[in-house]
C-alpha cells in the first residue's frame, strides 16, 4: 500500500531533522540529514500503520493511495548546484 501524508521536518540548531505529521501525530522520527529523515519515515509509518491496526482504528482516508495510476502532488526539498 502507498500512503500520502504531510510531513514537517524541523531543522535543529545542533543538527538533525525531527519529523512529525499533523495528520498522524503518532508518527515521530528523525535523521541527521533531510534524506536520512525521509528514509526513516518509512519505518515510522509502518509502526503507525501497525498501531492503528492493533487498535482497530482506520487511518485517515486521505492517507491511503489504492493505486499509483493518478497524479500525486508532492512537495520536497531538492538541492541543486
Amino acid at each position: 500500500m502507498h500512503y500520502k501524508l504531510p510531513l514537517v521536518l524541523t531543522p535543529q540548531v545542533e543538527g538533525g531533522y525531527p519529523v512529525t505529521s499533523p495528520l498522524l501525530p503518532e508518527l515521530v522520527t528523525e535523521g541527521d540529514s533531510v534524506a536520512d529523515a525521509l528514509n526513516n519515515v518509512k519505518d515510522a509509518l509502518a509502526a503507525v500503520v501497525e498501531l492503528y491496526e492493533d487498535l482497530g482504528r482506520p487511518l485517515p482516508r486521505s492517507t491511503c493511495l489504492p493505486t499509483l495510476q493518478e497524479p500525486i502532488w508532492l512537495e520536497t526539498v531538492v538541492s541543486a548546484p
